[in-house]
């Protein structure tokens, strides 16, 4: 079955843009839609066991922020492809995608993964490999590229 609908989660990251860049060469080839995701893990902004949190001010803003830049992103691919929703969600990235993925009966998820190993995979898990195990419906992951200045950092 090929894909009508395809769900790009994206943290607005360049890794995700190349993500994104493969989900439109894809919906192009099959006549497809890309709904756009973007979440916001705001219980993850505020820290209220050290006395930290974020005042709702900076949230709204935040929101306002990831907004502009989703429908910035939608608006400079939509000459590669049929853009659909451009969505903003707030919650645990990982549920959110999934919800949505399911909510909008998508054939297929096509994610950028950032390829963390190790101890820095350990603590932030991986939203991508959550994704990939609980999906309703295939998940393509696409590895970013990693430049030469990315390396050295």
């Amino acid at each position: 079955m090929l894909p009508k609908n395809i769900l790009v989660p994206t943290d607005l990251s360049a890794g995700a843009e190349e993500a994104l860049d493969y989900a439109c060469e894809l919906a192009r080839q099959f006549g497809a839609t890309i709904h756009l995701l973007n979440v916001i893990a705001i219980p993850a902004l505020g820290v209220p066991e050290l006395g930290v949190a974020m005042a709702s001010s900076v949230i709204d803003s935040l929101i306002k922020d990831n907004q502009a830049a989703l429908e910035e992103l939608a608006h400079r691919k939509c000459m590669k492809a049929t853009m659909g929703q451009h969505l903003l969600r707030t919650g645990d990235a990982r549920d959110v995608i999934i919800q949505t993925a399911t909510e909008l009966g998508v054939d297929l998820i096509v994610m950028g993964t950032h390829g963390r190993r190790g101890v820095t995979r350990a603590l932030l898990g991986s939203v991508t490999e959550t994704v990939v195990r609980q999906a309703p419906c295939p998940v393509l992951t696409v590895r970013a590229h990693v430049t030469e200045n990315q390396a050295a950092a």
